[in-house]
């Protein structure tokens, strides 16, 4: 008979290793699908300096490194795949992925958002050496140079704002001739000293060999083409989270992301999400480690749930009626003790009061 796990992961980076370390930590049998493409957005990232613990930085990779051996350490089975589709019709649900089926009695969905990018060959070279999709998370490395921020709604706003702390200018450049931004953060940002912008203008290429020293630029009504020297560029034309898997079975809003009911809960009760996939405020690493905290938690504390549900249906079935909780006695009638289920009705009660 194939094999039920406890819970599956959908997807790795911090939300979906760290729910991994807290459920395998607390005995749960653990599966990971960490997907083809494995460690998030930080496989791109370069320094990662804002994460507790690492007070010198360290690489993202690296750190999304560290991150897999310590979900490993605890006893995670893993597999670099992704899953094709889902079955949460009931339980155990099952996950199909390209080695075949899954079983499991509950599921954390952790498989973030990707940054819109241009799509440009050049700027994909050039990732992690002056393109970034995350201020907050690489401003800090272009102190008193010249970058660029490309969009127009309140994001791009936001970025352009954060980086006038660190640059020595921001330049904005927007397809159209006006804003998206609401009007607040329009006005932030044209009252900003630090802040230019260029309209009606897309990137044509990013320039530079081994790291960005400037920007090709085209027109978009006129066609004329002209070049801005910059050290970097940032991408603020929004993120899709990674949830088409998903579609008219787990609750979203408009924009994908998935919504929760309850803390980590879904809509479908034994699923769970954690991570960028639920989160398009922050979109830190940090933040999105807590999320898989959380799940792991959730998850657990859902599945006791289930077990004494179950024990109680069965005494049911078998005549007993339930009673206040009361001792059992050995064989000799020596000293009383506590049964399992005895045990985790006493756990939860205490769960409860401490509440």
């Amino acid at each position: 008979m194939a094999k039920v796990y406890d819970v599956i992961i959908i997807g790795s980076g911090p939300s979906g290793y760290t729910a991994a370390i807290y459920a395998a930590r607390a005995n749960l049998s653990v599966l990971m699908f960490q997907g083809y493409e494995t460690g998030g957005q930080l496989m791109q990232t370069t320094d990662v300096e804002n994460y507790p613990g690492f007070e010198e930085g360290i690489l993202g990779p690296d750190m999304m490194e560290k991150f897999e051996a310590q979900a490993r350490r605890f006893g995670t089975e893993m597999l670099t795949e992704d899953v094709t589709a889902v079955d949460f019709n009931q339980r155990p649900f099952t996950l199909t992925a390209n080695s075949g089926e899954y079983r499991t009695r509950a599921v954390i969905i952790s498989t973030g958002a990707s940054a819109q990018w241009l799509g440009l060959p050049s700027e994909t070279r050039l990732k992690g050496r002056g393109v970034s999709a995350c201020a907050t998370c690489d401003g800090f490395f272009f102190k008193k140079k010249d970058v660029a921020v490309v969009g127009g709604g309140d994001t791009a706003m936001e970025e352009a704002n954060f980086l006038t702390r660190y640059a020595n200018h921001v330049t904005v450049i927007h397809r159209r001739d006006s804003l998206r931004a609401s009007k607040i953060m329009q006005d932030r940002a044209f009252k900003n000293p630090k802040i230019s912008f260029v309209w009606d203008t897309e990137v044509a290429e990013v320039l530079g060999d081994e790291e960005v020293n400037g920007l090709r630029l085209s027109n978009l009504k006129t066609g004329e083409e002209s070049t801005l020297p910059v050290q970097g560029l940032f991408l603020a034309i929004g993120h899709k989270p990674n949830t088409d898997l998903f579609k008219g079975v787990i609750d979203t809003d408009k924009a994908g992301y998935i919504v929760p009911s309850e803390f980590t809960t879904t809509n479908i009760p034994g699923v769970f999400a954690a991570g960028d996939v639920t989160d398009h405020r922050y979109r830190q690493a940090v933040t999105a480690a807590g999320d898989g905290c959380r799940a792991a938690i959730d998850v657990e504390r859902w599945l006791e749930a289930q077990a004494e549900a179950e024990r109680s249906t069965e005494g049911n079935e078998a005549g007993q009626e339930r009673r206040p909780l009361r001792m059992n006695r050995t064989r000799n009638n020596e000293k009383p003790i506590l049964t399992a289920g005895k045990m985790a009705e006493l756990r939860r009660e205490s769960r409860e009061l401490r509440a």
